[in-house]
């Protein structure tokens, strides 16, 4: 077996003891940060949202740092501040918790708007800017921000420039019934993720992300995305179609689900299985968020 296809494999395997019942959604997360995206899950609490998080930043290898998104937070305990030291008659730079290579946003939209403004400059270009100086973010760097449905008391909605940043968005939703009676009678979960093993370290995993680059997209497949992407547009009843940095993510995660499938070319089931959660938190029906999603690919003939 191709070794990078074995450390897909053990990674998987370690999150799945995680997370348990969750195989799709743990693969999608694994694609989402593959494809070098940021990661969205929203669910009710105690679903295992944070748990996935940290367990994801352990197994890769990643330095980590949580935030916890409060109705009083400001952009400064993101990003960090300017203090005086008296002993130098200088300004220093305390850097705030975005300087890690995973930051976990939790319950984001409990958080203002301008609190969570903080996070756009350094999702898209990697990079923050304080007082006019631009501070270089590790590498690499991801974003895993969990999310309140709503309609739960004490939310603030994200707006549509933060969504377009998330590459998906996916649910974990309640465990099936021998999981959950697994999780009932096992170990706590938070304490079995101080004991997982680092798998990759953070030169494997961007060689994984540069292999997810290398994987074949035959000019049949663009037609079909590109197809998809334009249904997006003209569908009649949704607010807006999908963006070109949309598409361009869209394929880079139909690329990361190729090479965690074992392939080296992009066919259009891949596109499909990654598709709803590209697109579902960037297009909205009118006067709903729900939009039904199998409806605009069964919209677009399959090569």
């Amino acid at each position: 077996m191709n070794p990078l296809h074995s450390q897909i494999d053990a990674i998987l395997a370690q999150l799945n003891q995680v997370v348990l019942g969750k195989d799709a959604q743990i693969r999608l997360c694994l694609a989402c940060l593959l494809a070098r995206g940021h990661l969205l899950i929203e669910d009710i609490p105690g679903v295992g949202k944070t748990t996935l998080a940290h367990g994801i930043a352990q197994t890769l290898g990643l330095s980590f740092q949580r935030v916890q998104f409060t109705s009083d937070l400001l952009p400064a305990d993101v990003l960090g501040v300017s203090i005086f030291d008296r002993e130098t008659g200088k300004f220093r730079f305390q850097r705030g918790p975005i300087f890690a290579q995973l930051v976990l946003a939790d319950e984001i939209n409990r958080a203002s708007p301008k609190a969570q403004s903080a996070l756009l400059e350094a999702m898209e270009e990697h990079q923050v800017t304080l007082d006019g100086v631009s501070m270089a973010l590790p590498e690499p760097f991801f974003v895993i921000a969990t999310q309140n449905p709503q309609d739960q008391v004490g939310t603030f909605p994200l707006p549509e420039s933060q969504l377009d940043r998330f590459l998906m968005r996916v649910h974990l939703g309640y465990p099936a019934a021998a999981a959950e009676r697994e999780l009932l009678s096992g170990v706590d979960r938070r304490d079995l993720v101080k004991t997982l093993k680092t798998i990759t370290t953070t030169d494997s995993l961007r060689r994984l992300q540069q292999s997810v680059l290398e994987v074949h997209v035959a000019p049949a497949l663009l037609d079909y995305v590109q197809a998809l992407i334009a249904h997006t547009r003209r569908a009649p009843g949704l607010n807006a179609g999908l963006s070109p940095r949309a598409g361009i993510g869209l394929l880079r995660a139909a690329r990361a689900w190729a090479l965690i499938c074992g392939r080296n070319a992009v066919i259009p089931e891949h596109v499909q299985a990654i598709f709803p959660a590209v697109v579902e938190h960037r297009v909205r029906q009118r006067g709903s968020d729900a939009v039904a999603v199998t409806r605009l690919l069964e919209a677009v003939p399959v090569p």
